[in-house]
């Protein structure tokens, strides 16, 4: 599975990082603000990305993102999984094959991680030094 900024799907947070004694307010609005909150149907994703629910599926065969569950079993999109979701849907239009697509997905996401955090060991490198 690809997990966000190192290895595909970020684990989403409970409402946003709130806890259990955070007035209910304030955690609903925390939803709005985490680009992890699976807010989105499978439905809905489909619509707003222009791509089919069978598209999405074979994202998630290929291990690009892996949609939670509601209580009721239906699948459930972050903002950030939809982004995953349309950049492969930029290389699938451009003619490259879905796998091929996740797998180019997964290392530019890899190495985005790898860059931030080689920059965040030279700030620390020349700040102490």
């Amino acid at each position: 599975m690809h997990r966000a900024r190192t290895t595909g799907v970020r684990p989403a947070s409970t409402a946003g990082g709130a806890t259990d004694s955070a007035p209910a307010e304030d955690r609903f609005e925390d939803r709005f603000e985490d680009e992890d909150y699976p807010a989105y149907s499978m439905g809905a994703a489909a619509e707003m990305l222009g791509v089919t629910p069978t598209f999405l599926r074979a994202l998630g065969a290929a291990k690009l993102i892996e949609p939670k569950r509601s209580s009721g079993g239906h699948r459930r999109y972050s903002r950030y999984q939809l982004r995953l979701a349309a950049r492969a849907r930029e290389l699938v239009d451009q003619g490259t094959p879905v796998e091929a697509a996740c797998r180019i997905i997964i290392l530019e996401d890899q190495l985005a991680e790898a860059l931030r955090i080689n920059a965040a060991y030279e700030r620390e490198r020349t700040a102490g030094g």
